[in-house]
């Protein structure tokens, strides 16, 4: 099937069709919505979103901004997931929206496009139709990343950790001296979060003015958990609800002094059972790289060994890159 394709550059009068489309889509989370990215300043960076239309009817859409000038396009710009969020479609259409992309690119004098898809586990329905038609239109790979989720299946998914794991758990549930409570508290976790960070000299992508503005603009897309001994709170969890099928640990986080306790034995046991509860397919606990290696993409070998007591499953997370200066006579 032929398809011509028209791409509209994003204005706000198109939010609540845009934000529509991506709670509808197969591949959507929620750092494609403008809701989520609304919750940057003005002026932090250059967007420029485009929406991709076949006649009237809206097939995709990219968040994405420009960089170098407007000689270079990324998608996310401030998010973590960008690349296009389209419905479960045919892969004739998924390469016509490769194809209006780079058209377009080549329109606005782009001389390259890097683009981070979310990991297959995203996908309501599995499909990387748009990855290889991405392929087979010469993008290439810039970087690597393995991230880890776990699946929710059977009826008790935390009976999947590791037999060690379980028993972590059932020794702190005997002890009764560790409590988890749902919090709206996110001052309390800010300081155990920047106490976690300052001890691996780094620092939060979000400042708390930041997480406060994401509580208001997507509350439905966040859950907060804190972690209590003896009514101090030692650790805790902000967890994104990226779309329908994915829970997002996006900060897990303790005070060091508290870790013999194995607080984060309870605080997975809560997440996965919540998730479990609330209908999702994957808890993705984050990527495990050394951020400190020379390579970026150098594997932290304990992180990972760690994650798998959990019954997780490692998953590709890869920057797609194209140059229009090496690809000039391809469409």
């Amino acid at each position: 099937m032929k398809y011509a394709l028209t791409v509209k550059q994003y204005t706000p009068e198109h939010r609540i069709e845009w934000d529509a489309f991506v709670d509808a889509s197969n591949n959507g989370t929620m750092f494609h919505k403008q809701a989520f990215l609304d919750y940057h300043a003005d002026g932090k960076f250059t967007f420029h979103h485009l929406m991709f239309y076949d006649g009237n009817e809206l097939v995709s859409v990219l968040p994405c901004g420009l960089t170098n000038n407007g000689a270079t396009l990324w998608s996310p710009m401030g998010a973590s997931y960008g690349s296009f969020v389209t419905k479960d479609i045919p892969f004739a259409l998924s390469l016509a929206i490769v194809d209006a992309l780079l058209e377009y690119g080549r329109l606005i004098a782009l001389k390259e496009i890097f683009l981070i898809p979310p990991p297959l586990v995203y996908n309501k329905i599995l499909s990387q139709h748009l990855e290889y038609a991405m392929l087979y239109r010469k993008f290439d790979f810039e970087l690597h990343y393995i991230s880890h989720a776990l699946p929710i299946t059977g009826d008790d998914a935390t009976k999947q950790f590791d037999k060690k794991a379980q028993r972590d758990i059932r020794n702190i549930l005997a002890k009764n001296n560790l409590r988890v409570e749902e919090s709206d508290d996110y001052a309390t976790f800010y300081e155990i979060l920047l106490d976690n960070k300052r001890r691996h000299n780094a620092s939060p992508t979000h400042s708390l003015d930041d997480l406060y503005r994401l509580r208001t603009l997507v509350p439905q897309h966040l859950r907060l958990i804190l972690i209590y001994h003896e009514n101090k709170p030692i650790a805790g969890s902000l967890v994104f609800l990226c779309n329908s099928s994915v829970a997002l640990c996006f900060y897990n986080m303790l005070l060091h002094e508290y870790s013999h306790l194995r607080p984060v034995f309870l605080m997975m046991q809560d997440i996965v059972s919540w998730a479990q509860q609330h209908n999702y397919k994957w808890v993705d606990i984050g990527v495990s790289q050394v951020p400190t290696a020379a390579d970026p993409m150098t594997p932290s070998l304990s992180l990972i060994e760690f994650k798998e007591r959990f019954n997780t499953r490692g998953f590709i997370r890869n920057t797609y890159h194209f140059s229009f200066t090496e690809h000039i006579s391809e469409s």
